[in-house]
């Protein structure tokens, strides 16, 4: 009987259709958890007279404490792999997003970790009574090359300027070198590229497309120089266009093989740019003061053969998938240089990946960055103070064998801790390189970049430097680079006090807008107002905004000077006028308000003097800081700091209130500021024509011709809008 009594108890879990019976555990949604341990007493749970559930025997703290575990476990898995998850998260990190990220990051055991972490770029166990060798490396680099956010903002800083240039130029600009990387080390030039669309380089002839509208080329590539290429002319579209080049053709017969060849096309590009005057050197044209290198290459649509198995070479975790997909949908450049090696190389065009070079550094996490300026300031301060092994290694090295580095090891390993480790792998990365007098391509390994650099003859010099450097270990590293001095290390304010100044210098040093060598149209600088609206908008440093509000009121003035003269202009053009100057001046508070603006001005032209801040890319370098220092401060938005750090001219508010006395006073003011040494040859010819205007306001249509004319023939620079004046100044 006790069994069928069993049975039928049992039986009791479903009902006679055979159907289950639903469990508590079901209706509720409860589901059962794994419990690794001992516990004295089941959980149970069971339905309460009011419909609701009651759980005994603390399941449910069992539950919490289980989730704490788990939870505590995660966050060691996740610092563990911090820069894995950073990398998988933020590929590029010269992105707004990761510059917010750094902005707003936190630390959950030190608090406020935003001036101690984001902006110093340690951690804040690095500041303490008893600062270890290699923390004090850190902490010094960081003083030097800056924080993890000065890097980033400067890096940005470049790609909105791109952006906004490229937006109405008929020529991509590229930002490239060290400056644009991340490095604004004393004595960085300033290396610009402009990719030609005169020219289409194609992989294949049957790819031609019509109709044409370019000289179409494809590469040839070379066993012997597998970093250089020649490019065959396979259709044309204008024979008036750049001269080509017959090769290797026997005498008195011609095989119709038709190549460009780089002295043709850097000649046609000399005279396309007329007022670009300086050095030549190579493929670039440099400033009187060699500070500005600019580059002209085209751009090839396809990657060359020879860099194919890059793509897909076997590599850690860097560099990401996302930055790889990038730069083999960018492909690469060709620039207009032929290699060291032989004489005659006008056909030959290096192979160049100045972009995907940039994006694989943007990529770089902060450790990685502070290993590269290490490199740099090792090269600067050791290895070239050696006359001997001076000019032996150039920048170029360091930033391959970091990538070769980077992409052989595991990208935890680049964590400040480990700072003076990574940067000994890419040492004897070098010194390996160095020995063997052969440094590979990271792109084309088969091309030795040390070819007609480093030999068997010069190379033990040089491996002597290195050696020792590697002997000389973290203390001599850092008697070699940061010199002993009785000063400690400076307090977090005080860097962050100074790295908005270093900023700024970088800022006027390069140009946000700059006059353009070839002829724009009104259309194509509205592309570039409404591309500086939305980067307004989308950002979010205020730095960066601050720098695209700049960038339109600079716009705004190239639309002025493309606009019709005075003279001729309607009323649509006056409302264009009109609308351009509120935007540029900013009078949408104080429109008509002239005295309390000569109020502003006299109170900064009393504070004048010849160090006072000038934007021009040479003479920023000469101007010390401290006097920039005194006039403005970290909380001053950048138009502030250029209305109270630059030279306004008070003569048209008296213009417009008929205070005659005071205009001609004015006007004698602003004749001696131009006419004298203050200013250089980039801001010469502008202020020159400023001046004409007021000239010619003020009825002295001489004197404003005389201006125009000077403008007109400055060098570096001349203002697009001289010659138009001086042409219109007579006419009735």
């Amino acid at each position: 009987m006790n069994g069928t009594s069993r049975n039928q108890d049992n039986s009791g879990d479903e009902n006679h259709f055979a159907l289950k019976k639903n469990t508590y555990w079901e209706i509720y949604g409860v589901k059962r958890f794994p419990y690794r341990g001992q516990r004295k007493y089941s959980p149970l749970l069971y339905q309460s007279y009011d419909g609701g559930m009651i759980i005994q025997n603390d399941v449910f703290g069992l539950t919490i404490r289980q989730f704490e575990r788990l939870y505590k476990a995660c966050l060691e898995r996740r610092k563990t792999n911090e820069q894995w998850i950073l990398n998988l998260r933020y590929p590029d990190k010269s992105s707004n997003a990761y510059l917010e990220y750094l902005d707003n990051c936190t630390d959950s055991n030190e608090g406020n970790s935003k001036t101690l972490r984001c902006q110093l770029g340690v951690d804040v166990t690095l500041i303490s009574s008893k600062i270890t060798r290699g923390k004090k490396t850190c902490m010094k680099l960081v003083k030097t090359i800056g924080t993890e956010i000065d890097i980033r903002t400067r890096q940005r800083l470049f790609i909105i300027q791109d952006m906004i240039v490229n937006a109405c130029s008929t020529e991509t600009k590229i930002s490239s070198g060290s400056l644009a990387e991340e490095l604004d080390l004393p004595g960085s030039d300033m290396d610009i590229m402009f990719v030609s669309n005169a020219a289409d380089v194609i992989q294949n002839e049957r790819n031609i497309k019509h109709p044409i509208h370019n000289d179409i080329f494809v590469m040839e590539t070379s066993i012997d120089y597998p970093g250089f290429t020649r490019l065959r002319l396979v259709a044309r579209h204008d024979k008036k266009s750049i001269d080509l080049t017959c090769f290797d053709c026997p005498p008195g017969s011609c095989t119709g093989k038709y190549y460009i060849g780089i002295n043709s096309f850097l000649d046609s590009y000399r005279q396309w740019f007329p007022n670009i005057k300086g050095v030549i050197h190579g493929p670039c044209i440099s400033n009187e003061k060699q500070t500005i290198d600019v580059t002209f290459c085209l751009h090839s649509t396809y990657l060359p053969d020879n860099a194919i198995p890059w793509a897909f070479r076997h590599r850690l975790q860097w560099p990401p998938n996302f930055v790889i997909e990038r730069i083999i949908n960018y492909r690469c450049l060709l620039v207009p240089i032929g290699p060291k090696t032989i004489p005659n190389s006008n056909i030959l065009w290096r192979l160049s990946f100045s972009v995907a070079e940039k994006l694989l550094v943007h990529s770089f996490n902060f450790t990685q960055l502070l290993c590269y300026g290490l490199l740099k300031l090792s090269l600067k301060r050791i290895v070239n103070t050696n006359d001997d092994a001076k000019d032996l290694l150039c920048s170029y090295f360091l930033k391959t064998a970091l990538f070769w580095v980077s992409e052989e090891v595991d990208i935890d390993t680049f964590q400040l801790t480990k700072l003076y480790y990574c940067f000994s792998l890419r040492l004897d990365k070098l010194i390996s390189w160095v020995n063997t007098c052969y440094c590979p391509n990271y792109f084309i390994p088969e091309h030795s970049m040390f070819l007609g650099k480093i030999n068997q003859t010069n190379n033990t010099v040089l491996l002597h430097v290195l050696e020792s450097i590697q002997c000389g270990e973290i203390d001599g590293l850092l008697n070699n680079l940061f010199p002993p001095d009785n000063e400690n290390l400076r307090l977090l304010g005080t860097h962050s006090e100074s790295s908005f100044i270093l900023l700024d210098f970088l800022l006027y040093r390069s140009e946000c807008f700059p006059a353009d060598k070839t002829q724009r149209v009104i259309s194509s600088c509205y592309k570039a107002l409404s591309c500086c609206k939305s980067l307004v908008k989308s950002e979010s440093s205020s730095f960066i905004i601050d720098v695209c509000k700049m960038s339109y009121n600079s716009v705004c003035q190239a639309i002025a000077n493309l606009l019709p003269t005075p003279n001729t202009m309607d009323n649509n053009i006056r409302k264009c006028y009109h609308t351009l100057f509120k935007s540029i001046i900013k009078t949408d508070a104080v429109l008509g308000q002239f005295n309390v603006t000569l109020g502003i001005t006299d109170y900064v032209l009393s504070r004048w003097s010849p160090y006072m801040m000038l934007i021009d890319s040479e003479v920023i370098n000469d101007i010390p800081e401290i006097n920039y220092r005194q006039n403005v401060h970290s909380s001053m938005t950048l138009n502030e700091k250029l209305t109270i750090a630059t030279c306004p001219l008070r003569f048209l508010c008296y213009h417009h209130l008929g205070d005659i006395s005071n205009r001609r006073q004015a006007l004698r003011d602003l004749c001696l500021t131009v006419k004298g040494d203050y200013l250089s040859v980039n801001t010469k010819s502008n202020a020159l024509t400023i001046l004409g205007v007021c000239c010619e306001i003020s009825g002295d249509k001489d004197m404003a011709y005389q201006c125009y004319d000077e403008a007109m023939q400055c060098d570096e620079y001349v203002c697009p809008s001289a010659e138009t004046r001086r042409s219109k100044l007579f006419e009735i």
